[in-house]
């Protein structure tokens, strides 16, 4: 079983709406074989509250208007750390940077295959320097 089309393209909008409010390390998973609940989970990060806030709305704002679809379940707005948009075809995890650290959601993902996503919507990635490395 893989992602459906429908979902391939709701990760390309959130990819690219993350993306636009200087998401980084954007990445997607087809989860379609380890979950029946949802096709594809959709990660990126933000280094603060403030900024997780902001690509949390960007991307309501284009799946609603570029899908014409709304989250079925939000968690996490109030703390603004890990917001989870649950559209139920995707799921879009925008994390604070520590937090992606903490958890590894993409080590309990590594089986899955990554949805490859366009130049434009794979966000920014960290330098060594700001990793600590």
């Amino acid at each position: 079983m893989t992602a459906t089309d429908r979902a391939l393209e709701l990760v390309n909008i959130a990819a690219e709406a993350a993306s636009d409010k200087l998401a980084e390390e954007i990445v997607a998973y087809d989860v379609s074989d380890q979950l029946i609940i949802t096709d594809a989970f959709v990660l990126c990060s933000a280094p603060n509250d403030r900024q997780v806030r902001s690509i949390v709305d960007e991307v309501e704002d284009r799946l609603r208007d570029g899908a014409g679809i709304k989250p079925v379940r939000r968690e996490g707005e109030r703390d603004g750390r890990w917001v989870l948009l649950d559209y139920a075809e995707i799921v879009v995890h925008i994390q604070h940077e520590e937090e992606r650290g903490h958890y590894g959601l993409e080590r309990l993902w590594k089986d899955c295959p990554v949805i490859p996503l366009p130049e434009s919507a794979r966000g920014r990635e960290r330098s060594a320097a700001e990793n600590g490395h």
